[in-house]
């Protein structure tokens, strides 16, 4: 069975010493001290794998069961969500008058790998929750926030986002489901939707469904879609449970992964719901969900690549196979450990090098989410804004790519089930398309993102890699060559490919469009770039300062030069890609395919 280390040090190491969170002016970051946060994430990692990553093999292996209309979820996942609830871990971010802990959204993200990496499927049935819990947050009335947050937060009621349809996916303006208004302010919501995570299950007493629906009478396309609180049961005035509203799970979903969590079919027969927000607003409301959970997917995908090579890495040291083409390493044994082999090596280093560096980028755009929140910085809002696709399409693309190298680490044993590796694979692999698959991500960067706020956001970014190449350069010739040296070549590829579009995307979009999936690869592997110089200067300065484990940022300094000189001239290609524009991907006509 796979184990599971949860990357505490690691964790520490980008708060304190690449990210300085106590330094930092946003509101809550002055408490954020070593210690404390050492003591959270050690907890938590105790949890993580002692009790979650145990239950994820269960979880995948028995799967959820619906009878008589109740879903029962895995063996033991029940009591482990007594457990997560007892330790306040959902509320670990949220609102103290709702009953959390009112910490910064970065920590809440820190916990959040370890308990994704555990057991993503059953991680998933609290994630939704807090999502759902902050559009009630940003959008609901005080009424709304009273009767469903305290809750939602203790996880004693669960959430979920309700927007597809058998019809529709990403083209929400096509959905059927309707809302009928009521004399009392209500409206009756009458149509089904699908793939609905969390949507049905036994861990708590009620389920808030946040459903998009069409108001009759309002306007076509995704104009006129509203969003509606709509409770499994009713809730009484004095906040206990009422009767059965008309929502009911039709089935659960057969998928290839994610099996510990019960992705239903969801009827809605006339079923009582509350807007929120404003009508045919509900695409702005649910957005609010969308973005963090966007987020929250892109940490999916580095935690099932970094369990993923934990356990590539253990078995590369434990495998005898073959000899080093240099000579014998072990002897006394009848065969070499596997990672004596260079392209084993090569292999791990990929997966070592990605999974480090997208925790930085993750972690440095939750501090981007907390400033924007907590400090009113719409500087930062517009940054992360513009990044948010980067992190869940780079992240869960690259994530899914760094699990099948794991696997394959294995040889023929990763293909077999007993060895636990396929699951890493199989739940990764959603990440990479639901909240938005990552081919709509890349057209979100391109066709909006960029022009946003008049290019200011992405021209922000330009002049902070700039600003930090010049702030840094000169200081050690050593670091100059293996981190900012290539970082300035990516980030000259990144700034010609938007030339690219901005001088032939508007002749023909096709020629922006057809380079969007590239653009937002060589985005990502530029913010990796920037975190690794970032990360590479931090272990520089510890080893001069003599602080700290040298061993430690000893190998940070030669993961990160493995990046840069082996990953991030991948920019090149994707430029080249980009400036060939959309001639030879449209030629073909739709018959000759």
């Amino acid at each position: 069975m796979p184990s599971y280390t949860p990357p505490v040090k690691d964790l520490q190491f980008v708060l304190h010493d690449v990210l300085n969170v106590t330094g930092s002016e946003t509101p809550g970051y002055d408490e954020l001290e070593a210690d404390f946060t050492s003591a959270i994430l050690e907890e938590a990692g105790k949890l993580t794998s002692g009790v979650l990553a145990p239950l994820n093999t269960v979880g995948d292996k028995e799967g959820c069961r619906l009878e008589n209309g109740v879903v029962y979820t895995p063996k033991g996942f029940k009591e482990a969500f007594a457990q997560v609830k007892e330790g306040g871990w959902p509320g670990l971010d949220m609102p103290e008058q709702y009953g959390g802990q009112n910490m910064p959204y970065v920590i809440g993200t820190a916990v959040g790998e370890m308990f994704s990496a555990a057991n993503q499927a059953f991680t998933m049935y609290q994630g939704l929750t807090h999502g759902a819990a902050s559009a009630i947050l940003a959008h609901g009335t005080d009424a709304q926030k009273d009767t469903y947050l305290p809750k939602m937060v203790a996880c004693d009621w669960t959430g979920t986002m309700n927007l597809t349809e058998p019809h529709c996916g990403t083209d929400l303006g096509l959905m059927r489901t309707k809302a009928a208004p009521q004399d009392d302010g209500s409206y009756k919501i009458t149509g089904q939707k699908i793939f609905i995570s969390s949507g049905e299950h036994d861990m708590a007493d009620n389920i808030i469904h946040l459903v998009l629906a069409k108001i009759e009478g309002g306007p076509e396309g995704i104009k006129g879609v509203s969003l509606f609180i709509v409770p499994k049961f009713m809730v009484n005035e004095d906040g206990s449970l009422g009767e059965r509203n008309g929502v009911a799970v039709g089935s659960i979903e057969e998928k290839m992964g994610i099996h510990g969590n019960s992705t239903c079919v969801m009827n809605y027969d006339g079923a009582t719901g509350f807007l929120l927000g404003e009508e045919h607003k509900g695409m702005r409301a649910m957005f609010t969900m969308m973005n963090e959970a966007r987020v929250g997917v892109g940490m999916q995908g580095l935690a099932q690549a970094d369990v993923a090579y934990q356990n590539a890495l253990e078995y590369a040291k434990d495998r005898l196979q073959g000899r080093a083409v240099t000579g014998a390493e072990a002897p006394d044994k009848p065969a070499d450990p596997l990672i004596v082999h260079p392209d084993i090596r090569r292999s791990l280093m990929d997966q070592k090098s990605f999974a480090e560096g997208a925790r930085a980028f993750i972690l440095w755009g939750a501090t981007m989410i907390d400033a924007a929140h907590r400090a009113g910085d719409k500087d930062a809002d517009g940054l992360v804004s513009l990044l948010t696709p980067v992190i869940k399409g780079f992240l869960t693309d690259q994530g899914y790519d760094m699990t099948v190298k794991a696997q394959q680490i294995y040889g023929g044993h990763g293909y077999i089930e007993e060895w636990g590796m396929s699951q890493f694979t199989r739940d990764a692999r959603i990440a990479m398309i639901y909240e938005g698959a990552n081919g709509v991500q890349a057209l979100d960067l391109v066709g909006r993102k960029l022009a946003q706020d008049g290019g200011k956001h992405v021209m922000a970014f330009f002049d902070l890699v700039k600003g930090f190449i010049k702030d840094n350069a000169g200081q050690d010739a050593d670091y100059d060559a293996a981190f900012l040296d290539p970082l300035k070549a990516a980030s000259k590829d990144l700034q010609q490919a938007g030339m690219y579009f901005m001088q032939n995307g508007m002749k023909n979009p096709n020629h922006a469009l057809a380079g969007s999936n590239d653009f937002m690869h060589m985005f990502g592997h530029v913010c990796l770039g920037l975190m690794w110089a970032r990360m590479g200067l931090a272990a520089t300065k510890a080893l001069k300062d003599g602080t700290g484990d040298a061993a430690f940022f000893e190998t940070k300094l030669a993961t990160g030069r493995y990046y840069m000189a082996r990953q991030l001239p991948a920019t090149a290609l994707h430029l080249t890609r980009i400036q060939s524009g959309a001639d030879t991907v449209m030629a073909l006509e739709a018959a000759n395919f």
